[in-house]
């Protein structure tokens, strides 16, 4: 989870609170990125060095297996709009008055930088992102290599376009504020996250792997991404634990297991009808669902072909994904 907030810039909570809750859930990484240029608590907790909440989430992790990223969040108004810089050095250096400066300083630190909730009504009364010249300049300056698709509980279809049209990191960020417990968990959702494909588990594969753009936004059962990795993603979610034909009979018994933490929501699109079934179907988060597929004949091995209803390829465009199945013989 790469956007957080603290007390540091307009959270609720000490540094080392999002270190813990991060640890509760599992997390591999997560990076403070506090406004910058937003201080409202300045006046009970003055911090003229904007380092601080990385320094306190860094020492209370020391024991513990997470990665913080150092990061930042640019905070300015519309068109500029608000994005994090990660793997940052020293926030500080990001502050200017002059909007082009951080982005061309985060660059020079070797930064990832990423455009915060595009569509956020409070600088977008439309609720749709609007693509200005601010942005493609960083675009082509090598300054801007990312977007939200999905931001607390809003997914922008819009910002998925921009993504695939500019070739942008897809993210997906909680930008918690409170506790991840009252805003996600006690309603039986968990915070919006991305799934980074890194070759090992450290800072420098991350960073790059976000460069490279190998990233899925998963918001419970909303999965987001490049067909290059949410398909095998998906794929590798859903695993085939029995493939067997009812005795006496040409209808195909297939029990499918949720290894994921999504309750994972599909569509039958092969020209076997289901016997004794929906078309769609959900498969509960690490539980299992057996369906009853008609082949109309005896086969000893077939593709299971379905649509995730809950994933995105590009706006209102959702992946088939097959699986190889071998059927175990009677």
């Amino acid at each position: 989870d790469l956007h957080q907030h603290t007390v540091f810039s307009d959270g609720s909570v000490w540094p080392d609170i999002r270190v813990s809750e991060a640890l509760r859930e599992g997390l591999d990484a997560i990076s403070l990125t506090e406004h910058l240029e937003y201080q409202p608590h300045a006046a009970d907790i003055p911090h003229p060095d904007r380092n601080r909440s990385y320094e306190i989430a860094l020492e209370e992790a020391e024991d513990h297996d997470l990665i913080i990223i150092h990061g930042s969040e640019i905070t300015r108004s519309a068109p500029m709009g608000h994005s994090n810089a990660i793997f940052i050095t020293d926030a500080n250096a990001l502050l200017n008055d002059d909007a082009a400066v951080p982005f061309r300083e985060a660059k020079k630190q070797g930064a990832f930088v990423f455009w915060n909730h595009p569509a956020w009504y409070a600088q977008r009364p439309k609720g749709n992102p609007v693509l200005s010249e601010f942005q493609l300049e960083r675009i082509r300056n090598g300054e801007l290599q990312g977007i939200e698709v999905i931001n607390t509980t809003d997914y922008s279809e819009e910002a998925l376009d921009i993504a695939l049209e500019q070739n942008l990191t897809i993210l997906g960020t909680s930008d918690i504020h409170g506790l991840i417990d009252w805003d996600y968990t006690e309603k039986g959702n968990h915070r919006p996250l991305t799934v980074v494909f890194a070759k090992a588990r450290n800072a420098e594969s991350l960073k790059e792997a976000l460069v490279e753009g190998r990233t899925v936004a998963v918001y419970n059962g909303l999965w987001v991404g490049k067909p290059a990795w949410l398909l095998p993603l998906m794929q590798a979610s859903i695993q085939v634990t029995e493939a067997s034909y009812i005795p006496e009979t040409e209808i195909l018994k297939i029990v499918l297991k949720n290894q994921s933490s999504s309750d994972l929501l599909f569509e039958n699109v092969m020209p076997y009808s289901f016997y004794s079934s929906s078309p769609v179907f959900e498969i509960p988060a690490e539980g299992t669902y057996t369906l009853q597929v008609k082949t109309l004949e005896v086969l000893d091995s077939m593709d299971l072909s379905l649509k995730a209803l809950g994933a995105y390829t590009a706006p209102k465009e959702h992946p088939v994904i097959t699986w190889k199945i071998s059927v175990n013989p009677n």
